[in-house]
């Protein structure tokens, strides 16, 4: 196997489960050193042993985003540890309650905006100086068609998913200049995933394509010479 990603050291949110475990396996399988950030440490250790029986290489970061102070010390303790981050995925995010706009719990939008939003911004900000020491970096936003299409009842999930993309975006624009960082935006369509689960409970969920899938088509796109700051679905 092609190790894409020897010596480079990637960031995964989210990669207990779904897509984020998929990424952060499939980017170890490369041959990246993958450092696995989520809430539920039992799972994280599963995702961390399967990649050290495929060979991979990867360090488990339990924790929860929201909680006060948690982004800036996983930023200084990786940044104490290696010199540089060549890969950040920002795939971790919450779907909140499909309900109409006036039935929004503001509680619970809050919550939304705080984890798929604020969260992923204060994440660039605690690893931009880590980026801009990589030979190239690369960020990935795991975004949603909801955010450039707003469909009924996903206004709160959809409102977040739309603010993300115009914070990759601009920081897409802000690095293009120097040429150190390159952004994606990634809509991985419908996939098997427990959060598609909650949205769509009647569907069978053989109907669509596994987050496998989504992994593989990001490695594709990080290795190619698309330009930075473009949305690019996974159809499958």
């Amino acid at each position: 196997m092609t190790r894409t990603f020897e010596n480079k050291t990637a960031l995964v949110t989210g990669a207990s489960r779904g897509i984020g475990a998929a990424i952060a396996e499939t980017l170890a399988a490369n041959g990246a050193h993958v450092i696995l950030v989520a809430r539920d440490a039992a799972a994280l250790e599963q995702v961390e042993e399967r990649i050290h029986s495929a060979g991979g290489s990867a360090t488990i970061a339990p924790m929860d985003l929201l909680e006060n102070g948690n982004i800036g010390k996983l930023g200084q303790a990786i940044a104490s540890r290696w010199d540089a981050l060549d890969i950040l995925v920002l795939n971790a995010a919450t779907l909140g309650t499909l309900t109409s706009v006036q039935a929004i719990d503001g509680n619970e939008f809050v919550r939304v905006m705080s984890l798929n939003l604020l969260a992923n911004q204060a994440l660039i900000a605690a690893f931009h100086a880590m980026l801009v020491k990589a030979e190239r970096a690369e960020v990935v936003g795991v975004t949603s068609s909801v955010g450039a299409h707003p469909r009924a009842y996903w206004g709160a999930y959809g409102a977040s998913k739309a603010a993300f993309d115009t914070i990759l975006k601009s920081y897409a624009d802000e690095n293009e200049g120097p040429g150190k960082i390159r952004v994606h935006v990634m809509d991985p369509g419908a996939t098997r995933t427990t959060m598609r689960v909650r949205a769509f409970p009647g569907e069978n969920p053989e109907d669509v394509k596994e987050p496998q899938v989504v992994a593989d088509a990001l490695i594709e796109r990080l290795s190619s010479d698309a330009p930075t700051g473009e949305t690019f679905r996974v159809e499958g």
